[in-house]
């Protein structure tokens, strides 16, 4: 059974081997010791915070297998982006030039730069090793962060964005920003990746664009990729789109992969998600339905895919004792959970 808990000061250095295996252009997991080291202190430090409304807390979770003890995968919330660093966007969208007189009408679109996302939650740092990546594992270390958010609502804003990766190929080069790189900054792809996640963004400030970038000026292999996902980030956007995200013209500002946001009771999971008391048993119907399910905790967070038995009266639910375990939960306890999948 696959577990999803808080990070702990002991799982650096399988951080730091997911960091290397997640590739250039996942910017919330550097490979540096002392930031990932900080990312974590900052982590605990937020599970053990008493929070009255959403701050500047980076709540990161593992998950482990209960078997090996091996973190298999990582996966993260921001509760308000842009407090302490400008959280920087361009935003897509049109301009008009026209002229009845000459009976000219062009329609253009434009990129802005923008910091519209300043105090949103953002669900970040989301990666599955490949030797992991079967049965609903990767669904669920999306998924259970709908429930904890939706759990913990005054820790959250009620807008959640995520920001997908772009395209760039197998050397890191991404095609939107060497055109940049070419009019505005003497910096490869992989450099400025590698800067941003370190937290180093005066450069954007300094040298990034000021004014409206007409897109008809770009590159067109730049023009080709705004918006675009990278290949292996697809299957991630399909699952976000199922749960309600959408993309509303925000890309990011340095591969042009696309921002989605939801609210965040308009989340599919989150508002099918229910509470309920659990009565422990031996063994469950295998023929019962799958959930996504977590216990109501902050700091002794758990959550685990298992197989629930709702009461008929819906005023209870029935789970087994290993499930139970897992969650460290006992009779009595309140669980949340949400179908693996919904019926059409």
């Amino acid at each position: 059974m696959n577990i999803i808990r808080p990070i702990r000061e002991s799982d650096n250095a399988s951080l730091f081997s997911i960091a290397q295996a997640s590739g250039v252009g996942f910017t919330s997991l550097p490979v540096n010791e002392a930031l990932l080291t900080n990312k974590i202190n900052k982590s605990i430090q937020s599970f053990n915070s008493h929070v009255t409304q959403p701050g500047d807390e980076s709540y990161l979770f593992v998950m482990e297998d209960s078997h090996t003890k091996h973190i298999v995968g990582t996966s993260g919330i921001a509760s308000s982006v842009g407090l302490d660093d400008a959280f920087y966007h361009y935003h897509l969208s049109k301009v008009v030039h026209a002229s009845s007189e000459l009976n000219i009408y062009n329609m253009v679109d434009i990129l802005t730069l923008c910091n519209d996302y300043t105090g949103v939650s953002e669900i970040c740092t989301l990666f599955l090793l490949p030797e992991a990546r079967n049965g609903l594992n990767g669904r669920l270390l999306s998924k259970f962060r709908f429930l904890f958010m939706m759990e913990h609502q005054h820790r959250f804003s009620e807008t959640i964005i995520a920001e997908m990766r772009g395209i760039n190929n197998e050397h890191g080069q991404s095609p939107f920003w060497q055109w940049l790189e070419e009019h505005f900054f003497s910096m490869d792809f992989p450099t400025v990746d590698y800067l941003t996640g370190i937290g180093q963004k005066q450069f954007i400030a300094e040298l990034m664009p000021k004014y409206p970038i007409y897109v008809s000026l770009l590159s067109k292999e730049a023009q080709a990729v705004i918006g675009q996902v990278h290949e292996k980030t697809k299957p991630a956007l399909q699952m976000l789109e199922q749960e309600g995200f959408s993309c509303r013209g925000y890309v990011d500002i340095f591969d042009a992969g696309p921002t989605v946001e939801a609210n965040l009771k308009h989340i599919r999971s989150a508002q099918a998600s229910r509470r309920l008391p659990v009565k422990i048993h031996t063994s469950i119907d295998q023929a019962a339905d799958s959930y996504f399910v977590i216990n109501t905790a902050v700091e002794n967070f758990r959550g685990i895919t298992t197989k629930l038995q709702v009461h008929a009266s819906a005023d209870y639910v029935n789970i087994d004792q290993e499930s139970a375990t897992a969650l460290n939960i006992s009779d009595g306890d309140s669980i949340r959970f949400a179908p693996t999948h919904f019926r059409t």
